[in-house]
């Protein structure tokens, strides 16, 4: 279904007056004093429903979202100790026609320890190549018939761990690309990923993959101009062409501060230098201590620009709060990870430094802007979860992570409503001209946002097209 279409009865910005709201030619055409209700193709009927902007996830990544739906989950809460990986392995294994990769996601320490790849062939002997990535989207771990089928043993790079002795042990940080070259490639299903978050009510996403590779860039705008039911903004690497691409908005440039290599200040000054000279701003990727260090005392010799956003900020502190509300920078969060790692947190991390592990409200608190996202695949890609623990910060297991950084429910909510372009710009609205990216709730908003949940989400449209209908 597409517009025109009339979405009759529905209540916006939760002040309870019930209107109907028109939408043409990819705009919110008019908004109007509820009509009897009329019948027909192009009608739905809110039934006193909040109708919000869609949702906007600022930061994920959509390839490897489709790659994780034909993957295996090797972690929490799906794998938790040795016997399951083997179980998890084998059952793969057993579904597989010969000679097929198997790819597992989400593997944690936890699991079966600091796991490489002579401990993947002990613990699973297999023929098959395997590869499994980390949780954190940083490290791959290759079994001997995937080391063996790439060329492990005689690549030069500095992203392949090596033992003692010179061997690789099967672990490699940062060279997805490199893999990527070595590996068969599976055409993604990219229209599915696009249906399961536009489930969610999101109509629009950032892709923070810091690819340089124009085949990947090219997949996501063939699945844009496609009809892709959330429009897309990427960020890509600093050495991806600045030029636009059909069906793609161009994001800032991402910068990646890799805790294993750790660039000089020198360096990654030169790089944010080289995207102000294309116009551009940057997302920088922290998630230690020492990466948010380094990319502020960067920061600080460059200067930073409208737009520039530190990328997940996951260790963030109190000292440092006040650096980066005098930049002017953006935090892009991912509120969801105290449920998720919450209690692996509060098990390894030293008490004096929990206080520091994912802000929120403190840095709301001190002036920082904060937009929210998933970093889908490796977090859920529901942003009504995310919710739920922005709100109580509250972890699997039930025990508190960080109280003071807790936000209301429509704090919470305002997380996923800034423009893709602006995630510090303050939450959309639907007025008339906007743009015709609506998300239908079944109820009213105070309603919902007392119980956070995906499935009070009854239609979202993204540019006047219905992408999701319960």
């Amino acid at each position: 279904m597409t517009d025109p279409l009339l979405l009759h009865d529905v209540v916006l910005d939760g002040n309870g007056v019930r209107v109907d709201v028109a939408l043409a030619h990819g705009r919110v055409a008019a908004i109007s004093p509820v009509t009897r209700r009329r019948r027909g193709a192009a009608v739905i009927d809110g039934a006193g429903g909040a109708l919000l902007p869609g949702l906007h996830d600022h930061h994920l990544h959509l390839l490897a979202m489709a790659a994780a739906r034909r993957s295996v989950p090797l972690g929490p809460p799906d794998v938790v100790d040795p016997a399951g990986l083997i179980a998890a392995l084998t059952a793969a294994d057993r579904g597989a026609p010969p000679g097929q990769w198997l790819r597992g996601v989400g593997y944690h320490e936890s699991v079966a320890g600091d796991l490489d790849g002579d401990g993947l062939d002990a613990r699973w002997p297999c023929a098959r190549p395997v590869r499994v990535q980390h949780r954190s989207g940083a490290c791959w771990i290759l079994n001997g018939a995937a080391a063996a089928a790439v060329g492990l043993a005689d690549a030069p790079l500095a992203g392949i761990e090596r033992s003692v002795g010179g061997s690789p042990t099967g672990r490699v940080f940062g060279l997805d690309d490199w893999l990527g070259d070595r590996v068969p490639r599976v055409a993604p299903d990219l229209a599915s990923t696009g249906a399961e978050l536009a489930g969610y009510g999101v109509t629009a996403v950032t892709d923070a993959t810091p690819t340089e590779r124009a085949d990947e860039v090219a997949l996501l705008a063939a699945a844009a101009t496609a009809g892709l039911a959330v429009r897309v903004m990427i960020t890509g690497g600093p050495g991806l062409p600045s030029h636009a691409s059909p069906g793609l908005a161009r994001g800032p440039v991402k910068l990646v501060v890799a805790d294993h290599d750790l660039p000089s200040i020198e360096a990654l000054a030169t790089s944010i230098g080289a995207a102000r000279r294309l116009g551009r701003a940057v997302a920088v990727h922290c998630v230690t201590r020492p990466g948010l260090v380094l990319a502020l005392a960067a920061w600080a010799d460059v200067g930073a620009a409208p737009g520039d956003r530190i990328e997940h900020g996951a260790v963030m502190p109190a000292e440092l709060v006040a650096e980066v509300a005098a930049l002017g920078l953006t935090v892009v969060t991912q509120p969801r990870v105290v449920h998720d790692r919450g209690d692996a947190y509060l098990a390894e991390v030293e008490p004096a430094d929990r206080d520091d592990l994912w802000r929120c409200g403190t840095l709301r608190a001190a002036g920082v802007p904060v937009a929210g996202s998933s970093d889908a695949p490796f977090g859920p890609a529901d942003p009504w979860a995310a919710m739920v623990t922005a709100v109580d910060r509250t972890t699997r297991g039930g025990r508190l992570l960080g109280a003071h950084d807790a936000i209301d429910p429509s704090a919470a909510l305002a997380l996923y409503l800034a423009p893709l372009e602006r995630p510090a710009g303050g939450s959309r609205r639907i007025v008339v001209g906007a743009a015709a990216d609506c998300c239908l709730l079944d109820a009213p908003l105070a309603s919902v946002l007392a119980a956070p949940d995906a499935r009070r989400v009854a239609v979202t449209v993204a540019g006047g097209r219905v992408t999701h209908r319960r």
